[in-house]
């Protein structure tokens, strides 16, 4: 039944996301309030570090490393599918048109998806691997957000600056809370249950 529910889950959170994904980036071309809202949903929705973030949340609701790995590569698949699915009505485009942009974002997907579910399913090891595992999405988003920006035409444009600044500003305070909670969990001294059961016998 988990491997069910892992399964299950991560294939609606895949689609969930690829729809909301692409009728975000349709939205774009409607009213200007609209675009610019639709603007920054894409600027946060349609983006590498995004993506990644999905087969990692995947993955950490797997649970276990092997499920992990699994839902990973089945939201990445399912999102991408359904992302150019759902794209090619709204466009008036043929679908088999949208199967040729979509084959090689469908190969990424396995290849991006099995690493990506492991960290998500990592998250909870309380040791460096976990650590390493937790600042994946946020330093990853810092690193996409300051050096590869994305939609290369808005740049220099004030909403898709302001977007940026506070992907990186969440992104940083993200690292920062992550790296504390690390450290207090480290010089916590860990008690002993076997300690704690044998002063109940003094």
């Amino acid at each position: 039944m988990k491997i069910i529910r892992s399964v299950a889950g991560a294939l609606a959170l895949g689609a969930g996301f690829g729809a909301l994904t692409s009728l975000v980036k349709d939205a774009s071309l409607g009213g200007v309030r609209v675009m610019k809202i639709a603007e920054v949903a894409g600027l946060l929705l349609d983006v590498g570090w995004s993506w990644a973030a999905l087969a990692v949340t995947a993955g950490w609701l797997a649970g276990t490393r092997i499920r992990g790995v699994a839902a990973g590569v089945l939201a990445l698949t399912a999102a991408t599918a359904v992302y150019y699915c759902t794209e090619s009505p709204l466009r008036g485009l043929p679908l088999a048109w949208q199967v040729r942009w979509m084959l090689p974002w469908l190969l990424a997907s396995l290849l991006f998806g099995p690493p990506l579910g492991a960290v998500g399913a990592t998250i909870k090891d309380h040791g460096v691997i976990g650590l390493l595992a937790r600042l994946t999405v946020p330093v990853g988003a810092i690193v996409e957000m300051t050096f590869m920006p994305p939609e290369i035409f808005l740049i220099g444009r004030p909403t898709a600056t302001s977007v940026r600044v506070i992907v990186c500003a969440a992104a940083a305070m993200g690292v920062a809370v992550i790296l504390i909670r690390f450290l207090i969990v480290k010089q916590t001294p860990r008690r002993d249950p076997k300690s704690d059961r044998s002063s109940c016998w003094r």
